[in-house]
């Protein structure tokens, strides 16, 4: 991922550096259990442990010859840094994917750590705006047309509870790729014991992997990008929202516009959503690594490396990518600009066709079948559509011309926004309880 959308936190998680130091701690510790089960001298510890992780550079030159990752990092650090007689134990017993499948799953763990607390935060960003405009009244839109009456803060609980939801999955995830994998070329305990796998995942917190060839199977992995995935589409949900609400027909919602910020180049006066369209475009970036990663299931016999190559690009994008947009989104929600008189201008403007369904149901309690209900409110509808003449006055129209009695008192009692909402308190109260 580009340095524009890195923050520093997840930007660390994916450095080279940082996966060589997670390198260093897995042979390190593998080591530790050999020696403590006798199979490898003891006094070899001492220098592998006090050897620094070899730099990026250092490894980058050696497989320039080698063409081979793990075998330069062994060489980098272990057999230039550490005496000749120490260095033959390291990477004892183990293949490579024991060392990239282990490392792997921590740095997982590492960057799920960060999404939960980014996603803790919008979880409860999105839950106080939601509370904050409970009563906002707004038009709801069903295909981009107006619908019923809603409230914003109805809108934004939804939208809430998604996200809770996605987090959810996140830590669900977050299981799933915690696994730890010492079992040798093609899984089968061959050249190291079990117990050495057993030990080291409980000190990294890890789980044994229940089986494993010469890799962990990849659906733990292609589950929590899945889950990030979600995640970024939850948060262009909400972008979306926005860039529907600050068009200049609508003007219901708008993006902090700060001082000395500009919207274009050759129009003074634009204030364009760009952070909600950048939210879009990079959901984009997160998505697309889906189906690449996915296909890291299907490898050849006891593996290939076909997997590798997706995910170097795949994992660490995904990830930082799903940092940058909830950290973007979250400051989207707590400085949107939320215009209350705008939305009940807009819910007013179909001149009362926000009321037909309601008006539909009167009828039928008075009696009329809802096949002709429906017709005679459609057509006063209709002819709101086509003149502008408010609903109340095309509805009143029909029925003298059909000489029914609508009783006009009852219509001045249901045609208005609160009698939809007066059943969305649970729903705020569930949103109050939301953590």
């Amino acid at each position: 991922m580009i340095e524009r959308y890195t923050l520093p936190e997840m930007g660390r998680v994916w450095s080279e550096a940082h996966k060589y130091e997670l390198w260093c701690r897995v042979e390190v510790l593998v080591l530790e259990a050999h020696a403590a089960a006798g199979v490898v001298p003891a006094d070899s510890m001492g220098p592998v442990r006090r050897a620094a992780p070899p730099t990026p550079d250092a490894v980058a030159e050696i497989e320039a010859v080698t063409q081979h990752d793990v075998i330069a990092f062994l060489s980098a650090w272990a057999d230039n840094t550490v005496p000749r007689e120490a260095a033959a134990y390291v990477h004892f017993g183990m293949t490579s994917s024991d060392l990239l499948d282990t490392a792997l799953a921590l740095q997982l763990v590492e960057a799920s750590d960060l999404l939960l607390a980014k996603a803790d935060t919008l979880v409860a960003a999105l839950r106080d705006l939601g509370l904050a405009h409970k009563d906002t009244v707004k038009v709801g839109r069903t295909h981009g047309i107006h619908a019923e009456p809603t409230t914003w803060g109805h809108r934004v609980a939804d939208l809430a509870f998604a996200m809770a939801r996605s987090r959810d999955r996140l830590r669900r995830a977050r299981d799933a790729v915690a696994v730890a994998k010492v079992s040798g070329a093609v899984g089968t305990y061959s050249n190291i014991d079990p117990a050495v796998e057993q030990g080291l995942a409980r000190q990294l917190a890890l789980t044994p992997a229940p089986a494993a060839t010469q890799v962990v199977m990849r659906d733990g992995i292609s589950e929590w990008v899945c889950a990030l995935a979600v995640i970024a589409t939850v948060c262009e949900a909400f972008a979306l929202e926005v860039r529907h609400g600050q068009r200049t027909e609508v003007r219901e919602l708008e993006e902090p516009f700060g001082k000395g910020q500009k919207g274009s180049s050759a129009m003074p006066h634009k204030k364009n959503p760009i952070a909600s369209e950048r939210i879009a475009g990079i959901a984009r970036i997160v998505r697309a690594q889906v189906v690449p990663v996915m296909e890291g299931i299907a490898l050849w016999h006891e593996r290939d490396i076909s997997h590798s190559s997706t995910e170097r690009v795949a994992l660490p994008d995904a990830s930082i990518a799903t940092d940058y947009l909830l950290h973007l989104t979250t400051r989207l929600v707590t400085g949107l600009v939320v215009d209350a008189d705008r939305m009940r201008a807009n819910l007013e403007s179909s001149g009362g066709l926000i009321y037909t369904g309601v008006v539909l149901l009167e009828l039928v309690e008075g009696g009329l079948s809802r096949e002709d209900a429906y017709a005679f409110v459609q057509a006063a509808a209709m002819r709101t559509w086509e003149t502008g003449t408010p609903f109340r006055e095309t509805l009143s129209a029909a029925a003298k011309e059909a000489g029914k009695e609508l009783g006009e008192a009852r219509l001045d009692d249901v045609c208005r926004p609160e009698r939809y909402l007066a059943r969305l308190g649970p729903v705020f109260e569930r949103l109050a309880a939301l953590s």
